[in-house]
């Protein structure tokens, strides 16, 4: 849910709206899942994932499926 959270704060309150109903979902229901971290659908973590251009992280969001997010090694 980090990525999540750190791609809504970029955003202001229209693109949050516009982002989360180009995800096929509302901005309410993705503040709800922020505060209380339900599984969220597979399908709708990669529509998250897509329209955010990777920066919203499905290997954040569904470990479980998209696996562990890679660890990126400091140069």
């Amino acid at each position: 849910m980090k990525t999540l959270r750190a791609y809504l704060s970029t955003l202001s309150t229209i693109d949050q709206a516009a982002y989360a109903k180009q995800c096929g979902t509302t901005i309410g229901y993705l503040r709800k899942a922020l505060s209380t971290k339900p599984r969220l659908d597979g399908a709708l973590v990669r529509r998250l994932d897509e329209e955010s251009g990777g920066q919203v992280s499905r290997q954040d969001l569904r470990p479980d499926i998209f696996g562990e997010p890679s660890k990126k090694k400091a140069a």
